[in-house]
């Protein structure tokens, strides 16, 4: 997908990838309906030429970062460290100054999709992370409340909802949370 505001240098933009064999799916001359865009046409690759980026255009990729992730290559003449900061926690793979040259589209493309694919795994690994750590911390919590009520050891405890999950066919840390939830009811 290609959105520059400038028939011009899209065109010239377009003509590169052309000779890069990319296939444009979608173009447009700004970023207002960049999610609807994106969800229709599912483009492999964003590519944005702008002058500088706004405050509305980066708004709009980190919407579509955050509700439907792919690569995004901006290509600009704005060399500011604080914009290239925020085009880069936007979403934006790869904020290219002054560089459009055919001969560097392709590189160019391949190091942002190779950028956005390693930054995806680290975030998938981070959320997986997190549940675990949450999942612990119920269980942790479950352990406690069985332990307090019962009078039981952390084994004892740890057992019944092991017991508890497999007998119910779910998983420890939602049998915890059952158990967090009776005793949140009866608390």
């Amino acid at each position: 997908m290609l959105v520059d505001q400038c028939p011009e240098r899209a065109e010239i933009l377009s003509s590169s990838l052309d000779r890069a064999d990319c296939k444009i799916v979608a173009q447009a001359s700004s970023t207002i309906d960049l999610l609807k865009l994106v969800e229709s046409c599912k483009p492999d690759l964003i590519i944005i030429d702008t002058d500088s980026p706004e405050r509305d255009t980066l708004e709009h990729i980190c919407i579509v970062s955050r509700d439907r992730p792919r690569p995004i290559i901006m290509f600009t003449h704005d060399d500011d460290s604080e914009t290239i900061r925020a085009a880069i926690r936007a979403g934006v793979s790869a904020y290219v100054v002054d560089g459009l040259k055919s001969e560097r589209i392709k590189p160019i493309m391949d190091a942002a999709i190779a950028r956005f694919e390693e930054f995806q795994t680290i975030r998938r690994d981070l959320e997986k992370a997190e549940g675990q750590l949450a999942d612990r911390k119920t269980i942790e919590r479950a352990k406690g409340i069985l332990m307090k009520q019962r009078d039981w050891s952390e084994d004892e405890a740890y057992q019944a909802l092991r017991k508890m999950a497999m007998d119910r066919g779910i998983k420890l840390a939602e049998a915890a949370q059952q158990v967090l939830s009776v005793a949140e009811l009866l608390g």
